[in-house]
């Protein structure tokens, strides 16, 4: 038995999330799936760095599954590719070692956030993008963004609905870029809490938006309260960027 390692692309458009749910289309399933045929019918386990929402991206996803078939590492792309949908594909394969685990190795993931700042629609953005027709105070956005770089009790940031007791998290780095119309949030840090990056994206549009003050981010942090922080941004604008091991 090898354990294999993948990095993985996927357009989460049409998927209810990562994680298999019963009589629901999802990524690991289609994983799984191409899998069991390649195993002639055994079901074979995948395990993921983490988990995407539905509507979510990822760019560099990765993923392990112990396998006993002997299969020339150049091929596994190859045959997998070739039984995942269109929306999935494998990017890189490599062995690893039996105890590696995808999850618990990772030092940190990267996330990216697209807005795309238009009044007028784009049909053929609006799966890839969040749309934002209000004007937007860039400079205004970075000075909040760099008081919440640092290790803070994320709990404003954070779904209520998260389960993990332990909310203190360690951001490294917030960029925020323009390329056009387009703004682009690059988030990175040792690790993220359920929907974390989104409610970082909606409160720092509100920053930017006018809707909240810059120097406020302190207060929202010192609350540990999700109510403190802005809304939720969609789930369209988040990519899953790349993870570190």
């Amino acid at each position: 038995m090898q354990r294999f390692k993948c990095n993985i692309t996927y357009d989460g458009t049409h998927f209810a999330g990562y994680q298999v749910q019963p009589g629901k289309r999802t990524v690991q399933g289609e994983l799984e799936r191409a899998l069991k045929k390649l195993h002639k019918g055994e079901d074979i386990k995948v395990t993921a760095s983490g988990r995407t929402d539905a509507g979510v991206h990822a760019r560099g996803q990765v993923i392990h599954f112990d396998s006993p078939l002997n299969i020339p590492i150049e091929k596994w792309e190859i045959a997998l590719n070739s039984l995942l949908p269109d929306e999935v594909a494998i990017i890189g394969t490599e062995t690893v070692p039996d105890d590696f685990h995808v999850r618990f190795d990772a030092k940190g993931k990267e996330y990216r956030y697209f807005v795309h700042r238009s009044s007028r629609r784009d049909p053929f953005k609006r799966h890839y993008a969040y749309q934002y027709p209000y004007p937007l105070n860039t400079d205004a956005i970075k000075q909040a963004a760099a008081d919440l770089i640092g290790t803070h009790d994320f709990t404003s940031f954070c779904s209520a609905k998260t389960e993990v007791e332990d909310k203190v998290r360690e951001l490294q780095e917030i960029e925020v870029h323009e390329n056009g119309d387009m703004l682009i949030f690059r988030f990175r840090g040792t690790g993220f809490l359920y929907n974390m990056v989104r409610i970082l994206a909606g409160t720092l549009l509100e920053v930017g938006s006018g809707e909240r003050d810059p120097d406020s981010m302190p207060s929202v942090l010192k609350e540990k309260n999700r109510s403190a922080a802005g809304k939720t941004a969609p789930p369209q604008g988040l990519y899953l960027w790349k993870v570190f091991y």
